[in-house]
């Protein structure tokens, strides 16, 4: 993989966040990606969504797979902390590193084939271990790396450039996650950033494990007429749930919309979605509902995208497992070590 800088120079009067940083602080290197890949896409709309939230880029934990998309951390935060770790096995690494400092923002960034193939298996147990991070899959159908397979995810019948059919049910990863007991799951689009940017900074302020499925096409090897996951497709066939917003909670914003028309949304920091419903009917807090609502427009070959489930009842890893407020890297050996007479009161419990 190879790392080009991009140039310092900057305009003089480029606007500043909160922390006096411009989106250019949260850039990283130039993508070696093909021209027109929807993961570039990506990694511009968590570039704006970090700096539109003043989010410190030394609190942040990047962590990737291999493949196309496990590329993506390189484009984005350059002043963060980052791991590209091997193919399938980025949840193992993200889970050590949450137990190790539970202070950070972890980002979770892979790929169809990363996570709903080789590495399904790591993915299935972070969901279900709640760890506290946003996982994203930039999932595009394909095996870009390897020249264009059909990948796990891949819709029946959907065709690739070389005119391979697939022949299988697909792995739907927001169904997956849901199941499996994520608190926050959402699906976007890459070229659509008016939605992504708002899920993107709802999954980072969430607690617990949070889930974005980004259908993020291929230009090089799945962007037929036939692909599920092409342009064309995801164009014709991409149904928003809602219109989105996020609104960090501060005392000199409140809300104007018309009654009727908001689900109003409180994260456990105190920052606010607002969605605007088309369907009155639809709940984001029930299971059954949102795996309802996907399978129903799945079988019409329609893409549900938006805020499809949050529970915000649900304890993460730290919670269930009784940590220490202190982060482990920070312990040192009198926290480690209490003692004889704590020792010999443990051992007495086994008498």
């Amino acid at each position: 993989m190879s790392y080009i800088s991009k140039p310092k120079f900057m305009h003089p009067e480029m606007s500043t966040n909160d922390l006096g940083l411009t989106r250019r602080d949260y850039e990283g290197t130039l993508t070696t990606l093909c021209g027109g890949c929807g993961h570039d896409s990506i990694s511009a709309a968590i570039i704006q969504a970090a700096s539109g939230m003043s989010l410190e880029p030394h609190r942040v934990a990047k962590i990737s797979g291999i493949g196309c998309s496990s590329k993506i951390p390189s484009y984005f935060l350059s002043k963060s902390h980052g791991f590209n770790s091997v193919h399938g096995r980025m949840p193992s690494v993200a889970t050590g590193a949450n137990i190790a400092n539970k202070n950070l923002h972890y980002v979770g960034i892979s790929g169809d084939g990363d996570s709903a193939s080789i590495g399904l298996g790591q993915f299935c147990h972070i969901v279900r271990r709640r760890i506290n991070m946003l996982y994203i899959v930039a999932n595009n159908g394909t095996y870009g790396l390897t020249k264009g397979q059909l990948s796990a995810t891949a819709d029946l019948g959907s065709t690739t450039k070389s005119g391979e059919e697939s022949q299988f049910d697909n792995i739907d990863m927001a169904t997956l996650a849901i199941e499996l007991g994520a608190s926050f799951v959402a699906r976007s689009f890459s070229g659509d950033k008016e939605q992504l940017i708002p899920l993107l900074q709802a999954g980072l302020t969430h607690k617990g494990f949070a889930f974005i499925d980004i259908v993020s096409p291929c230009v090089t090897f799945n962007n037929t007429d036939a692909s599920a996951h092409g342009y064309k497709n995801t164009w014709e066939n991409y149904i928003a749930l809602s219109a989105l917003d996020f609104v960090p909670m501060r005392k000199e914003i409140t809300t104007s919309y018309a009654a009727g028309k908001e689900k109003e949304i409180t994260l456990h920091d105190g920052s606010v979605i607002h969605l605007h419903k088309t369907n009155g009917n639809y709940d984001p807090y029930d299971k059954e509902n949102a795996l309802h609502h996907i399978n129903q427009h799945k079988k019409q070959g329609k893409i549900a995208t938006g805020l499809l489930y949050i529970n915000q009842s649900t304890s993460d890893l730290h919670e269930l497992q009784d940590t220490v407020d202190k982060p482990f890297n920070s312990l040192n050996s009198h926290d480690l070590c209490p003692g004889n007479e704590a020792l010999s009161d443990i051992n007495n419990t086994f008498r």
